[in-house]
């Protein structure tokens, strides 16, 4: 009789036993290795500790396979969290050791090109909306999905456990519901090729879960009253681990990203900064500062008209034109007030380490791109550093050819005489600097064509041209029909 079938038949006994002994069956069935998606709530905790125990009822011969631990950490964590995860990630692994276990834990990150702010403040993006959630695939999706990748290289395939539960959501239990394979305990990945997922715990109320991970002992040593008293403090509940767009991101009072602006408020935050962390309370206003720019009338003030290609765009459901990245000054502003922000908190902090809100890679990639799309030659993302944080930065990779910031005075001064745009001459005279000394220069025809293409007017002057056009359109089509 086929074993995994048996375990998975309709009826069985869902006492934490019988979930033991089904994911003994299920890590047995195969030789496919495990990745377990933990983000240190209580959902990825119960389902970890739950494999955990059950696979240290085997025999050391039968639990050879590998499982990876799989912590994602979007750079924008409640630092609170990322200190929780941190901490447990380095038991897991010293206990997992210790013990004999094959269990290994690893954490992700975006790449620095990758990441929240390089995109917010380097180029512009605006603050996340439920209309334009542009960070989840680049904070989350994309790092993970490189890890499980890089198993299915290496093993062929894997098998993905995400501690999700049937019962937290109906969207969530119709997506499970949707990849499950018949007669399984597996469900195919909704889009990775190679990837299996289980999810031991879908059918587990949420008092089940606290009732496990509060009356069994965690094998990697953690004090699961201190969750609990996390989850008190906030109010929250967890951010998954998201590796597909079928996985709800966060949202409502849930642990996630301190800056996300996707919701209206940060219950969780608001809860933390009440019951005592007023460390982050700068965050919180960091956070609240970029959610004012989702306000309509907000938007004209603090982004562009252009399109980050430099091309504008007519809104005809509505008026003017659909606004772009945010403008040079705003991007400039959100970077001091976050440098002040850290300052500020590092100042309340007193049993937690200084938290790091922008690393230092950041900021070399914010200030590259700025000098490269803005033409910020003065290099005014590490004055603002210098300013706030009394400390100094130097591009790593500058050379002879990098324009300086007398060189920037002179550009204004000739295009103010022969009335230029600045913009476009110090895109020009970078992509010139970009090319200097190959051999092979006909990458440049292509650079400045596209540079001399973008909308060069003032927004003044393209809502005037634009009126006309409109109102010309108008006139033809009722000649037209008479």
């Amino acid at each position: 009789m086929n074993t995994e079938k048996a375990a998975n038949e309709p009826g069985t006994a869902l006492t934490f036993d019988a979930l033991e002994e089904r994911i003994r069956v299920a890590y047995c069935n195969d030789n496919r290795p495990w990745v377990i998606g933990y983000s240190g709530g209580k959902d990825s905790t119960c389902a970890l500790q739950m494999i955990w125990r059950a696979l240290q009822a085997l025999p050391k011969s039968e639990r050879e396979k590998p499982i990876y631990v799989l912590s994602s950490d979007t750079l924008v964590e409640t630092p609170v969290i990322v200190d929780y995860i941190d901490s447990a990630l380095t038991r897991i692994n010293d206990a997992a050791e210790a013990q004999g276990m094959p269990i290994s834990a690893h954490k992700v990150v975006p790449d620095v090109n990758d990441s929240f702010w390089v995109n917010l403040i380097g180029r512009g993006y605006p603050a996340p909306s439920r209309r334009f959630r542009w960070c989840t695939e680049r904070l989350k999706i994309d790092p993970a999905n490189a890890f499980i990748k890089s198993r299915v290289a290496e093993f062929g395939e894997v098998v993905m456990v995400l501690g999700v539960r049937s019962a937290e959501s109906a969207t969530r239990a119709q997506v499970m519901a949707l990849h499950k394979l018949e007669g399984s305990l597996f469900s195919r990945h909704s889009s990775l090729l190679g990837a299996y997922v289980f999810t031991p715990i879908e059918a587990l109320s949420v008092d089940d879960v606290w009732d496990y991970i509060l009356q069994t002992p965690s094998p990697w040593g953690a004090d699961n009253r201190q969750l609990l008293k996390m989850y008190r403090n906030a109010q929250a509940g967890e951010c998954p681990l998201v590796v597909d767009k079928n996985t709800e991101s966060c949202g409502n009072s849930r642990f996630g990203c301190w800056v996300c602006t996707v919701v209206t408020k940060d219950k969780a935050m608001e809860a933390m900064v009440d019951n005592g962390e007023e460390w982050l309370e700068p965050l919180l206003d960091v956070r609240d500062f970029l959610a004012e720019t989702l306000d309509p009338e907000r938007k004209k003030v603090v982004r562009d008209f252009r399109r980050r290609t430099g091309k504008i765009t007519l809104n005809r459901s509505g008026d003017g034109l659909i606004p772009g990245p945010y403008k040079r000054e705003f991007r400039q502003e959100v970077l001091k007030r976050l440098l002040e922000a850290q300052r500020e908190a590092a100042g309340l902090v007193t049993d937690e380490p200084a938290p790091t809100l922008i690393h230092e890679a950041e900021i070399h990639e914010i200030q590259r791109i700025w000098r490269r799309e803005l033409g910020d030659w003065g290099n005014s993302a590490y004055q603002i550093v210098k300013d706030v944080l009394g400390k100094e930065l130097h591009a790593d990779d500058a050379d002879d050819f990098e324009f300086s910031s007398a060189d920037g005075d002179i550009l204004r001064q000739v295009c103010q005489k022969h009335d230029l745009p600045i913009q476009m001459m110090g895109e020009l005279l970078d992509a010139e600097r970009s090319v200097q000394g190959m051999r092979r220069r006909t990458s440049i025809h292509t650079r400045i064509a596209s540079i001399l293409e973008k909308e060069w007017r003032s927004e003044d002057e393209v809502l005037a041209d634009l009126a006309v056009e409109l109102a010309e359109e108008g006139a033809a089509i009722e000649a037209s029909n008479l």
